[in-house]
């Protein structure tokens, strides 16, 4: 089996957190969160799948963006939600 390059690594672009102080949605609805995720298709901030509300698996599936990055300080690692590995 050869491992190739994640094609879902197309969709990266270089994005701004929307919402650099936390979840988009948590802040709204006043959650928690555990750990936060910023979508590198279009910089969502969403909380990580420990979190309760899970925001950024939510965001993945809804609008087809399935790369993230962790968004917590001294973190540099991306997921892919689709292919559930790291990329």
């Amino acid at each position: 089996m050869t491992v190739g390059i994640d094609p879902h690594l197309a969709l990266v672009r270089p994005v701004e957190p929307l919402t650099p102080e936390g979840c988009q949605e948590c802040l709204i609805i006043g959650s928690p969160w555990v750990h936060l995720r910023l979508c590198l298709t279009c910089g969502h901030v969403g909380c990580c799948d420990s979190s309760p509300n899970k925001h950024a698996h939510k965001h993945a599936d809804a609008v087809a963006h399935p790369i993230v990055q962790s968004f917590q300080p001294g973190e540099d690692w991306r997921w892919c939600y689709v292919d559930e590995t790291f990329v």
